[in-house]
C-alpha cells in the first residue's frame, strides 16, 4: 500500500467528515473543524518536557542508567518517495527525546534523489533519539553508520530489532515499520498502488514480504507493541503471521497519508508516564493518530488488535465459511461482498461489514448464527481499540464510509487467488482460501 504523499492537496478538498471511535465498551466522537495542515501546532504535553534529563553523553546513556521502562524501535525505510515525511517523523521525535525510562532508537535509510534536507546524507544509520527543538534538522546521537544497508531484507529488520534490545534493555518492547505498505501481498501491480510491499527499498528493489515479516519478529523474540505506520497492512492474513511473537498489534486497513503517525503526540505521554501498560501504548497510538487526521478532516482507519485472540479469529472465520458452503447462499456471499466496504488495494475489505451483509440477508439460520458470532468476537475479543473517520472524497477518489469498518480487513479477490496466497500461514490454516474460492466458482 502507499502513503498518499499529497496530504495538503488532499485536505483542501475534503469536506468535513463524521468520525468514530470504537472502544467496544465506548462512543462515536464528531470530528473537529477543518484546519489547513501548516495552522497544526506541534504539541509535547508539558509533563513530557519536565521530565526531560540534562543532555549527556552517549556513554551515559549505555552504561550510566538502569533498566529502561520501554525501548520503541522504529525501522524507518526512508529510500523511497516518503524521504520528506520520515525525516520530519525524526524531528517530531526529538521533540520528546529518550529519557532514563523511555529508549527512542531509529534505523533510518536515505538515498539519492528525493529529498536534500540534512546535509543529504545517505545510507543507513542508527540514531539514539535525544531532545532538540530544530524541527530542520536531526540533531541526535549517531550510534552507528551501517553503509548502504538494504532496507527491503527482513533480515536487516531482524538485526536492527535484536540489536536494540540488546544494546537497551527495558521492561517492554515496541517496534514500528514505517515505509510503504501493501497488506499481505508479495507484489502490487504499480497500476493498482505506486509501491509494493512493506519497508520498499528502491535502491534495492527489495521489500518484506509477510512470510519474511514473521521470520524477522520470530528472529527479534518477543514484543509487546508491533505497530506499521505504513498502509493496509491491519488484515487477517498479516496479524495471523505475526501473532505468536507479539502481544499487541496497531495497523491500518486503509492507506495512510504521507505524513504518517505524528510522533511527538505518540511519544509525549509515555515520557510523561513511561509505567504504561502495552495495552495503554497501543490505544494512545491509535488516539494519536486519530486525533492528528481528526483535527484536518481527513479520512483514516487505525486500530489495535489483541494477538492473543487470532487464533479465535480463525476458529470463528472457518466456522463462517463452513456454515456459507453448506448453505449453498453464493448469490448473497458474492453480493455482500461487493458492497462490503474496500480500501485503496480493491481485494481488501472489511470483515465485520462483510458478515454483517451476510446475516441482514440469509435465510439460513446456520449461516445467521456463524455470522453473528464472527462479528461479536471481533468486536468483543479480537479489537481492543478501533477509531475511523469518514472521507468525503478528493482528487484521488469519491467518498469513503470507513465507519463501517471495525478494525479488521482479510483479502477478498472476485477471481482467483493471487500469486504468494498459499504461502501464508493463514492459508494454510484456516478455510478462507476455501471459502474465496467457491465463491468465485459460477
Amino acid at each position: 500500500m502507499m502513503r498518499k504523499t499529497a496530504i495538503t492537496a488532499i485536505a483542501a478538498l475534503l469536506m468535513p467528515a463524521a468520525g468514530w471511535s470504537v472502544d467496544f465498551d465506548g462512543s462515536a466522537r464528531n470530528g473537529d473543524i477543518m484546519e489547513q495542515i501548516s495552522q497544526v501546532e506541534l504539541s509535547v504535553p508539558a509533563e513530557a518536557i519536565a521530565a526531560q534529563p540534562q543532555d549527556k553523553g552517549i556513554f551515559d546513556w549505555l552504561f550510566g542508567k538502569g533498566e529502561a521502562e520501554w525501548t520503541i524501535m522504529v525501522f524507518s525505510n526512508a529510500k523511497n518517495d516518503l524521504e520528506r515525511f520520515l525525516l520530519r517523523d525524526i524531528n517530531e521525535m526529538e521533540l520528546v527525546g529518550s529519557n532514563k525510562k523511555l529508549n527512542i532508537v531509529v534505523e533510518v535509510g536515505r538515498m539519492d534523489g528525493y529529498d536534500s534536507s540534512d546535509d543529504n546524507w545517505t545510507g543507513v544509520r542508527r540514531y539514539l533519539i535525544q531532545k532538540d527543538g530544530d524541527m530542520s534538522k536531526m540533531g541526535s546521537k549517531l550510534i552507528q553508520e551501517m553503509g548502504m544497508t538494504d532496507m527491503g531484507d527482513y533480515r536487516n529488520l531482524a538485526a536492527f530489532g535484536k540489536w536494540a534490545k540488546e544494546n537497551f534493555p527495558a521492561k517492554k518492547y515496541m517496534l514500528i515499520v514505517s515505509n510503504h505498505g501493501s497488506g499481505w501481498e508479495k507484489g502490487v501491480e504499480r497500476s493498482v498502488v505506486e509501491n509494493k510491499g512493506i519497508s520498499y527499498d528502491e535502491q534495492s528493489g527489495n521489500h518484506i514480504n509477510t512470510p519474511q515479516l514473521g521470520a524477522a519478529l520470530r528472529e527479534i523474540g518477543k514484543l509487546d507493541v508491533f505497530s506499521t505506520d505504513a498502509c493496509l497492512m491491519q488484515m487477517a492474513e498479516v496479524v495471523y503471521e505475526i501473532k505468536d511473537n507479539v502481544d499487541f498489534i496497531v495497523g491500518s486497513e486503509e492507506t495512510e497519508p504521507g505524513d504518517g503517525y505524528t510522533y511527538n503526540d505518540f511519544l509525549g505521554p509515555i515520557a510523561a508516564r513511561p509505567t504504561m501498560t502495552p495495552q495503554e501504548v497501543g490505544r494512545l497510538t491509535v488516539d494519536a493518530y486519530s486525533d492528528h487526521y481528526d483535527k484536518i478532516n481527513q479520512g483514516y482507519t487505525q486500530s489495535l488488535a489483541r494477538s492473543s485472540a487470532v487464533g479465535g479469529l480463525l476458529t470463528a472465520t472457518n466456522a463462517f465459511a463452513d456454515a456459507m458452503m453448506a448453505s449453498g447462499e453464493k448469490a448473497l456471499a458474492k453480493s455482500a461482498r461487493n458492497a462490503t466496504i474496500n480500501f485503496a488495494v480493491y481485494e481488501n475489505r472489511d470483515m465485520y461489514d462483510f458478515a454483517r451483509r451476510v446475516v441482514e440477508g440469509s435465510q439460513d439460520q446456520n449461516v445467521k448464527a456463524a455470522g453473528q458470532a464472527l462479528m461479536d468476537y471481533i468486536t468483543g475479543s479480537l479489537m481492543i481499540h478501533s477509531r475511523t473517520r469518514d472521507s468525503q472524497g478528493g482528487f484521488w477518489s469519491g467518498p469513503k464510509q470507513y465507519t463501517l469498518a471495525k478494525g479488521m480487513a482479510a483479502y477478498f479477490p472476485s477471481s482467483g487467488l493471487a500469486d504468494g496466497y498459499a504461502e501464508l500461514a493463514w492459508a494454510r490454516d484456516s478455510r478462507w482460501d476455501e471459502f474465496v474460492l467457491w465463491m468465485n466458482q459460477p
